[in-house]
């Protein structure tokens, strides 16, 4: 899936990235780097638990004891409160055979303004044959004029599971801002013994508040997300999963939701009015293909 919103017009040439990297003789700005990675061992007795942790500048993990659940929870922190244009930071979560992990994040992730340059975000997950991993941040808020090149990488082995969500709020919505000018892209690539799966590409660029009134767009909504869905099902039991999914959503009248399943994989695309809107449809669908297990409690409190 290739998606792009993007200038009309050269009037939106100040975008973030597009730019020089200030005036001559200005000090460069300090930027903030962080590298986080955490790998998960099955304890001979069926549990999960914790194998390597590792973590450098702003990029800090904490594993919070688990109630209620079979996962192992890793929590993802962004120390520097937010990204902004020359910020670096990669994470990396692998799971062992027989464990079942899930990644998610403190808070919403923040992308400021920038002056120049964009944010790069790099994610890199591995699942082993038999393994599950959860990859379930919490939403990423684009302020306007924000930059921003985001990538998940993924690697799974035989049968193992992963399931990922990625959220967008796109501006301040509390305090009527709107995105004029943008610079953002995502990309996923999902590989299964060696093979790729799945491939997307996302851009929103310009002024994506304009752009998106669109029906064809974002019908003027403002918040958005992507579920991916991949396990050893057969298209039956997929098929399944499906339709049990788009029966969870009919309530949310502010959510448009499309479900569907097609070469062993799930994905569901969501728009909505608002990020509360997002996130009360996005709990269900989560729980749906987590098979009742809780949420992350850092979501809920």
């Amino acid at each position: 899936m290739y998606a792009t919103i993007s200038p009309s017009d050269a009037s939106a040439s100040g975008l973030p990235g597009t730019s020089s990297d200030g005036a001559a003789g200005r000090a460069p700005a300090q930027r903030t780097t962080g590298a986080g990675r955490v790998s998960f061992k099955e304890d001979g007795a069926g549990n999960t638990r914790l194998d390597r942790l590792y973590q450098q500048g702003c990029a800090k993990i904490r594993l919070p004891r688990v109630y209620g659940g079979s996962a192992a929870e890793a929590v993802l922190i962004n120390s520097s409160g937010g990204l902004t244009g020359g910020d670096i930071v990669s994470w990396q979560a692998d799971a062992a055979t027989g464990t079942y992990a899930v990644i998610t994040t403190q808070a919403c992730e923040k992308i400021y303004k920038a002056d120049s340059g964009v944010a790069r975000v790099s994610n890199h997950v591995t699942v082993a044959d038999g393994a599950r991993l959860d990859w379930l941040p919490q939403e990423t808020i684009l302020y306007d004029r924000a930059g921003l090149y985001r990538s998940l990488d993924v690697h799974l082995a035989g049968n193992a599971r992963f399931m990922a969500v990625e959220s967008l709020l796109l501006g301040r919505l509390a305090m009527g801002e709107a995105l004029r000018s943008l610079a953002f892209r995502d990309s996923w690539h999902i590989h299964r013994d060696g093979r790729l799966i799945h491939a997307e590409a996302q851009r929103l660029e310009g002024d994506v508040a304009r752009i998106g009134l669109a029906d064809a767009v974002l019908s003027g909504h403002l918040a958005l997300a992507t579920l991916c869905y991949t396990g050893p099902e057969d298209s039956d039991a997929m098929d399944a999963l499906v339709d049990r999914g788009r029966a969870l959503m009919q309530p949310f009248a502010d959510c448009t939701v499309g479900l569907s399943s097609f070469n062993g994989k799930i994905l569901a695309r969501l728009t909505a009015t608002n990020g509360m809107a997002l996130r009360a449809a996005l709990i269900p669908l989560i729980s749906h293909f987590r098979t009742g297990e809780p949420l992350p409690r850092v979501w809920t409190t």
